[in-house]
């Protein structure tokens, strides 16, 4: 495992402004200078699971944590919240509908089908909706 003063150091990278915190933003933006991937909004999600304080940034204690991996149980925890922000009625499905009120909140917009065209990549059963189990193939 890396040492605190390694973290610290790998933490500043990411945070462009300086104020000891990374924001979605600024982890979008670092990943993609990497070579990675992550958009804005689903930056916005991990942030949000790993946040501890609820201040929609990770501070070093949650990058820490991020980076050396919680338990199952824990990273399990933080998929079904993460889940259930999408989940709006609750009835343990993500429609489109409920997709695109998440991706708006989020500031992406998209349309119907384009929700419908995203979750269709991930809906094995072709019922037209994301399961948690297909939710959680998902964010493997």
């Amino acid at each position: 495992m890396l040492r605190s003063e390694q973290y610290e150091r790998i933490l500043r990278y990411f945070d462009r402004d300086g104020d000891g915190k990374i924001s979605a933003s600024e982890l979008s933006h670092r990943l993609a200078l990497m070579g990675g991937e992550l958009k804005v909004y689903e930056a916005e999600v991990a942030i949000e699971t790993l946040d501890s304080n609820g201040d929609g940034l990770l501070d070093l204690e949650d990058f820490i944590g991020l980076m050396e991996g919680g338990g199952e149980e824990e990273k399990m925890k933080d998929l079904k919240e993460a889940f259930e922000m999408y989940d709006a009625d609750g009835n343990g499905f993500i429609t489109p509908m409920e997709l695109k009120k998440m991706l708006s909140r989020l500031g992406e917009f998209k349309s119907i089908e384009e929700c419908k065209a995203m979750i269709k990549q991930f809906d094995l059963n072709g019922d037209g909706a994301i399961s948690f189990e297909e939710f959680q193939l998902m964010m493997q």
